[in-house]
């Protein structure tokens, strides 16, 4: 019960939502005799609202109010029930939730029991139509009100098929049972039995109240829930006092909001136009674009026919289409009807979508239709069938150029292309800054910028080197006149016309300059031979194409070169800088870009120093390559150290990074990826993130590493005196998949072992398998006794043919665990009295390791952790002092509640404690084990430089 909230949404008067017609319909159904009619009967006093925290602080009412009865479904002012949580008046919403006409008289005055078919015409006589049964599909099918009755002793009487439903429990266990007692949860019962004799004594009750079903006979808790509860008083025929009890599950009300509310966003929202057409092809109902369409509003075109809207040919075909889907129930998907709007004698098209729609019982009801203009995509089409060719042509353009990501060979491609499909003869001009390597360059205000001939092509022998006044040669450097059609060209950015030689081979030549993002790369003349047809319009535009497309494409290698440049500047920046050092560890690492011919990698690695003289190594690889692996690497080697410093254990680290792994490419983050995922993907996975990663955990003090593996190559251990292996980690899924746990596997490295974490750049090539690759990296560590550095090198010169192609990171870590003189552990019993010890314990062993300094401030903290343990912990208490480059203290215990710090007040007795840890530490923390939990504070040593916090005034500052 703890977690469902306790205060409840209450009101006197139940005419709220579902709670109205439950009221006036299921009163009758779920009891006998004249109690019930008596309680449907009974007057009800004034409104009256008694402020509350508990489910139990309803608005009583007595009879001796002023006794105004109101029809079912009639909104109050104090109601704040599931109705009037939305603010609307749920008896109404459920109207048309079953589809009752406009205009037709509400169910409460007719008999609640009643809803009126979809089709029925609103005028029908009233006695007619007063005691049909309701049609399945009815709104009190999907309520399902629960009904029961309590005696004048406050225990159950009457128990209705529903609430059996409801609440699990058979009328024969129900009968005689005390609902507060069996319902509620022993802090509430006291109000509730006080609420009970309040009922029984003649006031109604309503609201929405927490429960819980009883528990079973195997002993298994009950399912907690949420109901909204009218409680009217009445009696029985004896006279005597009783109570008849009206529950819904408020989940299901809440549910028939959403789908009212999504139903109407749908049909009010939707930009295609939509109707509702009954069983007699009349329109019911339009939205707002269908009527914005044909004129008028939404309720004008209630009553219509599509004879209203369709010239009589067309109306005919799509009336008979509408009475084939409501008798067959066969959708109709891409109709095609033609026709006019009002106002316009153009002929239009709309692509129509027909359904049938049934109620919730499969009753059918009516049609739907959805059309879409497509006027313009007809057009469109006829457009695209008269630039076939030109399509074509451009399709081949797009195969073949762009293929290399060199400037010079995209612009030979560009001539493939267009000779001899589209002209005779071709060259392309690149601007030699371009070409030089800078950035790209502005041409002159003249457009006479220094040019190289990069690429020629003929289909005629004997062509001339067409673009000025004299031939230029390919290699060549040049510039074109000011007042040529070439400098023009390149100086508007505008393809030119060039006039042809008297006498010459050309006939007609385009100088169309090679523009990629609003900026000129160089230019493109394309020429024709006598007795070739001449240049059109339409080649104009093609010629435009085609070169946009090539200058593209060179562009995209100059920026390819550049991003090169600067991702691997990046990736350079986001590692480790030198060799990280580790306690208990010896460590050193190599990265090493791949060679100039491939894009740069998103390989990584990095040692993250943790509490308790810890060291987690990770060793990552995000696919892909180029500038956006690199950024994609920077944020997940960002995420691996967030996620390290929070103490979490290998496996959670994963799993918590494969989720930012697949939020990278998504513009919703996690959340959106995390439902995008439970979608079928797309073959295309171009913007999938996906990345391999290894993560481990060293104990210096235990000697115990833990692994855990997304994907990744498995770590190689080389002991002292044996061979190289590589660990059995069970290789996860790879970050950014999701959907899979990862397994954690726990070794325990001897003194001197050497430890190799890397990727798979290392190790595999594109001439030499990955196995090969393995078995020769596994054969290079002969020799872990060699200084670090000299391994790195080593494996490096041995493996030198096995990469080049792909980055490489490399990990080596030898195993150096703190020597047992540098460990204090104690055990301390769960009595007042360890605090004591622990402070003893703590000062013989500072004194012991010559720590004076440290003695007063750490028996103070220690004091502090202990204490706490015992007020807040569970179990016994165990104290752990470590030493290395820094004193570490450790206090564990059973409990599994996290400290917390706050802000004491001034007037606050306790609440100091850990505000004077972090005082005094350099660094404190606290963080989960298998058993319970560890706080821990760390302290420089007095050797370190860093200046330690007087305790005197550190407790000063606090007051």
């Amino acid at each position: 019960m703890s977690e469902i909230p306790a205060k409840a949404t209450e009101s006197e008067d139940p005419s709220d939502g579902a709670r109205a017609e439950a009221a006036g319909g299921f009163a009758v159904a779920g009891a006998t005799g004249g109690a019930m009619s008596d309680a449907m009967t009974e007057p009800r006093g004034d409104a009256r609202t008694e402020p509350t925290n508990t489910p139990w602080g309803g608005a009583p009412s007595g009879p001796s109010g002023d006794a105004r009865p109101r029809a079912a479904g009639t909104p109050t002012d104090t109601g704040t029930g599931a109705g009037a949580d939305t603010g609307t008046d749920l008896g109404a919403d459920m109207d048309r939730a079953t589809a009752v006409p406009p205009g037709a008289p509400h169910a409460a005055s007719r008999g609640a029991s009643h809803v009126e078919p979809y089709g029925e015409p609103p005028g029908e006589p009233l006695g007619d139509t007063m005691w049909q049964s309701s049609p399945p599909g009815s709104i009190y099918d999907y309520i399902k009100v629960a009904s029961f009755s309590i005696g004048a002793d406050g225990l159950v009487d009457q128990w209705s098929l529903r609430a059996e439903q409801l609440f699990g429990i058979s009328a024969e266990r129900a009968l005689g049972m005390d609902p507060i007692e069996a319902f509620f949860e022993p802090d509430q019962r006291e109000r509730g039995q006080r609420k009970m004799a309040e009922i029984l004594d003649g006031r109604e009750w309503t609201g929405v109240v927490p429960f819980r079903v009883p528990a079973t006979g195997d002993g298994e808790p009950g399912e907690e829930g949420l109901a909204e509860v009218y409680v009217m008083p009445t009696t029985t025929e004896d006279g005597e006092r009783a109570a008849v009890c009206i529950v819904v599950d408020v989940r299901t009300l809440r549910s028939i909001e959403t789908d009212l509310a999504a139903s109407q966003a749908i049909f009010g929202q939707s930009p295609f136009g939509f109707l509702l057409i009954d069983t007699d092809l009349r329109v019911r109902r339009a939205n707002k674009q269908f009527a914005s369409v044909f004129g008028g509003n939404v309720e004008s075109h209630r009553g219509r026919t599509v004879h209203d809207y369709l010239p009589r040919s067309e109306a005919e075909r799509v009336a008979a289409t509408l009475r084939r889907v409501l008798e067959t129930g066969d959708s109709i998907t891409d109709m095609h009807v033609t026709g006019f709007i009002p106002g316009s004698d153009e002929r239009r098209h709309w692509s129509v979508n027909l359904y049938r729609v049934h109620s919730g019982s499969g009753r059918p009801i009516g049609i739907a239709w959805l059309g879409t203009d497509i006027t313009s995509r007809r057009a469109a089409a006829r457009e695209a069938a008269a630039a076939r060719r030109n399509l074509a042509l451009l399709n081949e353009a797009g195969a073949r150029i762009g293929n290399s990501l060199d400037l010079e060979t995209t612009a030979r491609e560009l001539l493939d292309v267009v000779v001899p499909g589209f002209c005779d003869l071709a060259t392309v001009d690149l601007y030699q800054g371009l070409l030089a390597g800078d950035e790209t360059p502005r041409a002159l205000a003249d457009g006479s910028a220094e040019l190289r001939r990069v690429a020629f092509a003929s289909a005629v022998s004997d062509a001339p080197f067409i673009g000025g006044p004299a031939p230029v040669a390919v290699g060549a450097v040049h510039h074109y006149a000011f007042n040529s059609p070439c400098a023009d060209a390149l100086r508007t950015a505008r393809p030119q016309q060039v006039p042809a030689e008297d006498g010459g081979l050309i006939q007609s030549t385009l100088a169309v300059p090679m523009v990629a993002h609003d900026t000129v790369v160089g230019l493109a003349q394309f020429s024709r031979t006598k007795g070739s047809e001449p240049f059109g319009d339409r080649d104009r535009a093609l010629a435009v194409e085609l070169a946009a497309r090539a200058a593209v494409c060179i562009d995209n290698a100059r920026l390819y070169r550049r991003e090169h440049e600067r991702a691997l500047i990046l990736q350079r920046s986001l590692l480790p800088p030198g060799d990280p050092e580790a306690s208990g560890l010896d460590i050193a690492c190599r990265y090493l870009p791949g060679n100039a011919a491939t894009e740069v990698g998103g390989d990584w690695f990095d040692v993250i120093e943790l509490p308790g003289h810890r060291t987690a190594l990770v060793v990552g690889d995000v696919m892909g390559r180029g500038l956006r692996a690199a950024v994609a690497m920077g944020e997940l080697r960002t995420a691996v150290r967030t996620l390290a410093l929070l103490d979490l254990e290998p496996a959670e680290v994963l799993s918590a990074l494969d989720e930012i792994a697949r939020g990278l490419g998504t513009p919703g983050g996690v959340q959106q990826a995390t439902r995008a995922a439970r979608q079928p993907r797309d073959a295309d996975l171009s913007e999938v993130y996906l990345a391999t990663c290894v993560y481990a955990v060293y104990d210096s003090v235990t000697r115990r590493c833990t692994f855990a593996n997304a994907g990744h190559l498995p770590p190689v251990l080389v002991e002292p005196g044996e061979s190289a292996l590589m660990l059995d980690v069970p290789p996860g899924m790879p970050l950014g998949v999701g959907g899979e746990p990862f397994e954690e596997v726990e070794v325990e490295l001897p003194e001197g072992a050497l430890l190799a974490l890397y990727t798979d750049g290392l190790v595999e090539s594109r001439d030499h398998p990955l196995d090969e690759g393995l078995q020769a990296f596994v054969g290079a560590l002969t020799d872990p006794s060699r200084p670090l550095e000299d391994v790195c090198d080593h494996v490096l010169n041995t493996l030198d043919t096995h990469h080049g192609e792909d980055d490489i990171a490399l990990l080596m870590a030898r195993v150096q665990g703190l020597p047992a003189d540098s460990v204090g552990d104690w055990t301390l019993p769960r009595e007042p009295r360890s605090v004591g010890r622990a402070r003893e314990y703590a000062r013989t062993q500072l004194t012991a390791w010559e720590l004076e300094p440290l003695v007063d401030t750490t028996e103070l903290l220690v004091s502090e952790l202990v204490t706490n343990a015992l007020r807040y912990g569970e179990g016994e208490i165990r104290l752990r002092l470590l030493l290395d480059r820094t004193l570490v203290c450790e206090v564990w215990d059973a409990g599994l509640v996290q400290p917390r710090r706050r802000r004491a007040r001034d007037t606050d007795e306790g609440g100091r404690g850990l505000q004077l840890v972090g005082l005094l530490s350099a660094a404190w923390g606290s963080r989960r084990t298998p058993a319970g939990k560890t706080v821990w504070f760390e302290l420089p040593l007095p050797d370190g430089g860093t200046p330690l916090t007087d305790p005197a005034e550190a407790l000063l500052s606090l007051f």
